[in-house]
């Protein structure tokens, strides 16, 4: 939830995911910034899947329910065999995990649209009468001490709730990603790489995407093209960037094709024609853009007959994911005439959510899997008109000195899925040319 910061500390993180088999948290409702209210907690938090509410009192406690059923306001009990009430700190805020599962799994959680997170009718009820305020019982349903569970301090100085999502990436799982990669063929012999072409608006992460993918299968942070952040493009030439193995290791079946950063002004910045140059081969490699005229048959270095191998197989469309909700209109009218262009050539697209650490910050980056919310994903899809599944969140290496394992399975899962995309490009499975215009 962009903007709502989240009171877990690390460690508090580290116990939920421990209690819960490592898994990563999104947080749907903070009741101080939302208000202690029932309507707007089910509101929030209704239709999410599994959540876990975290409630934190004056005394240093921090405990709360996991349900791994959705609330709905049925107005019912919800059968749930995997609920637990739980608590991660006792007095004074010091370290003591507790985890008490559900006795009667058909009484787990009350699920009432007046009642806020309810847990065994009563067991544990947070913003009882719409206040900072819990009940708790200990009854058939959750057998416990009380004094135990909050140390009887029954005033909330905050509660949270979290929609629980997948288990977190192992390495194993970041090496298949790799192996798959690295052993993928393209149908066509002609086809030895597959070629990628980057666009998006400046600043978005075009180049760095590049330089954190090379990266990965470098080892070690490098930064290959040039990137940063200005007012206009920092790339202003065309470049293509062959991904190799370890330093000195065999090319991988990508090339990843960098261009100059979209603007929402004219006359700036990448225009949409010089886009289908590009699709078709004609742009070589080191061309200089100028935004004022696009590459011309008679220009020199114009590619006149470029092979399939020269052509583009499929198009990674990188948008800042913190700035597409305030896109600028003639921006957002630019991409989808450029998405536009590229559908008419048949080559299939992939959005590249970029800086999702900044969208959804919770604990700390590097400890935890990186998510970005189904909200700007959404948001992304209407704006651009393209399916939810074709939008992947990305976490480029900015300011890192070392490689991360959750970086890495989002950059190697954004590539892995570029490869699939390709193989339903025409020219991936096809050998005339392109002509479309």
């Amino acid at each position: 939830m962009a903007g709502v910061k989240s009171r877990l500390t690390q460690d508090a993180v580290e116990q939920l995911q421990h209690l819960l088999g490592s898994r990563q948290f999104s947080l749907l409702y903070k009741a101080s910034v939302h208000g202690y209210n029932t309507s707007i907690f089910h509101a929030k938090c209704d239709a999410q899947g599994p959540t876990i509410a975290v409630a934190y009192n004056g005394s240093g406690y921090i405990f709360g329910g996991f349900t791994s059923q959705s609330y709905v306001s049925s107005g019912a009990y919800i059968n749930d065999e995997k609920a637990f009430l739980f608590r991660l700190k006792g007095k004074e805020g010091v370290l003591s995990p507790l985890k008490i599962p559900v006795k009667t799994a058909t009484s787990a959680v009350y699920d009432h649209s007046t009642s806020g997170p309810n847990f065994g009718g009563g067991a544990l009820q947070l913003l009882d009468q719409n206040a900072a305020a819990a009940v708790t019982s200990s009854n058939d349903n959750y057998t416990f001490n009380v004094a135990d569970l909050h140390g009887n301090d029954l005033g909330l100085m905050e509660c949270e709730v979290y929609r629980v999502e997948g288990k977190l990436i192992s390495k194993e799982k970041m090496r298949h990603e790799e192996r798959e990669i690295r052993s993928y063929k393209p149908y066509l012999n002609s086809v030895p790489q597959i070629r990628i072409l980057v666009l998006g608006p400046i600043g978005a992460g075009k180049s760095s995407f590049f330089n954190s993918v090379n990266s990965v299968f470098r080892g070690y942070v490098t930064s290959q093209a040039v990137a940063g952040s200005d007012n206009a493009s920092v790339t202003t030439q065309y470049r293509t960037y062959p991904v190799k193995d370890g330093r000195d290791g065999k090319p991988l079946p990508i090339i990843l094709c960098d261009t100059m950063g979209i603007e929402d002004n004219s006359g700036a910045g990448l225009e949409i024609d010089e886009v289908s140059n590009i699709i078709k081969g004609h742009v070589p490699d080191r061309y200089q853009f100028n935004p004022a005229g696009t590459l011309r048959p008679d220009s020199p270095g114009y590619i006149k007959t470029p092979s399939l191998k020269d052509q583009i197989h499929c198009v990674a469309i990188v948008i800042d994911g913190c700035k597409i909700e305030i896109l600028p209109e003639k921006l957002e009218d630019k991409l989808k005439q450029l998405r536009r262009k590229v559908s008419q050539f048949g080559i299939p697209q992939l959005v590249l959510l970029t800086k999702v650490d900044e969208i959804c910050p919770i604990g700390e980056l590097f400890r935890i899997i990186l998510f970005v919310t189904f909200l700007q994903m959404r948001i992304t899809a209407e704006k651009l008109g393209i399916p939810l599944a074709q939008i992947v969140p990305v976490k480029n290496y900015c300011s890192e000195l070392e490689l991360l394992c959750d970086v890495d399975i989002l950059l190697l899962s954004a590539v892995r899925q570029l490869l699939r995309l390709a193989e339903s490009s025409p020219l991936t499975r096809s050998t005339p040319p392109c002509s479309q215009s």
